[in-house]
């Protein structure tokens, strides 16, 4: 074997240092339509989150001045900013986000300050630790949050556990983290709320335990923006059912997939 063959490569030596760059990292990926009054205080408490992080922010078809207000806002190197051309869904914003994530987890913030990513430690220690692949963050039980919200959640919940075995005790919740390694694995079709159940159907039906970790909740009304329909309630259930029974094959990914969102860049955050 000569000397020459015992180096590596440029190319190698490049992606050994872009995996050792993003090691650690958790992408953060921020779904966002109109929430032109709450994006400046929702980017301010994500950057005061004490982990090592990228953000993906993905406006979904604002028109509230939500697009104009990102791409006048001056924005920090860790923060990749992308629109879509039309509003698509928070199952489709967060399936465009996936194609820029570099981190070696991911985990989902929604933007209406609901949540408070003070909890992001919390969520990220068991994948640290290596007791899990997947975590969900437990919201508590608020009476605030409506009896509408709160019975559609505890329905959700016991229905995957029926079905599925998942052994949870919030489906709904937006906080949910994955090892990226794992999430990229899944061919995903949602386009609206139904992300939650159709990942935690999938997951499931690959054997994955989601643990779990408490976190703070703030419920928003919606008559303060709080987006979600009874329809997505109804889809919910349907997307629960529908994949118990399908084959993993259909949708357990082989390879890269492009974004099929149209979708127009701010910026890139550098490597």
């Amino acid at each position: 074997m000569t000397g020459a063959s015992l180096q590596s490569s440029p190319r190698n030596s490049a992606a050994a240092s872009t995996t050792a760059r993003w090691a650690g990292c958790v992408s953060v990926i921020v779904p966002v339509y109109n929430e032109v009054a709450h994006v400046d205080e929702l980017l301010q408490a994500i950057h005061a989150s004490p982990v090592r992080k990228e953000i993906i922010i993905v406006d979904d078809g604002s028109t509230d001045g939500t697009r104009e207000k990102l791409r006048a806002m001056p924005l920090a190197n860790d923060v990749t900013v992308v629109f879509h051309e039309e509003n698509c869904g928070k199952g489709a914003a967060i399936r465009t986000a996936l194609q820029y994530a570099r981190g070696e987890y991911v985990l989902i913030q929604d933007s209406d300050l609901e949540y408070d990513p003070q909890d992001y430690s919390a969520l990220l220690r068991p994948l640290e630790q290596g007791q899990a692949n997947v975590v969900y963050g437990v919201r508590p039980d608020r009476p605030e949050r409506g009896l509408r919200f709160f019975l559609g959640a505890k329905l959700l919940t016991h229905l995957t556990n029926l079905l599925y075995g998942a052994g949870i005790h919030d489906e709904a919740t937006c906080y949910k983290v994955f090892r990226r390694s794992l999430i990229v694995q899944i061919d995903l079709e949602c386009r609206r709320f139904e992300f939650c159940p159709e990942v935690t159907a999938k997951l499931s039906r690959m054997g994955e335990k989601i643990a779990e970790v408490p976190v703070a909740y703030n419920p928003r009304s919606a008559s303060e923006g709080k987006k979600i329909r009874h329809s997505d309630g109804w889809l919910a259930i349907w997307t629960l059912l529908r994949h118990r029974f399908t084959p993993r094959s259909s949708w357990i990914r082989s390879g890269h997939e492009a974004a099929p969102f149209a979708v127009s860049l701010s910026r890139i955050s550098p490597e």
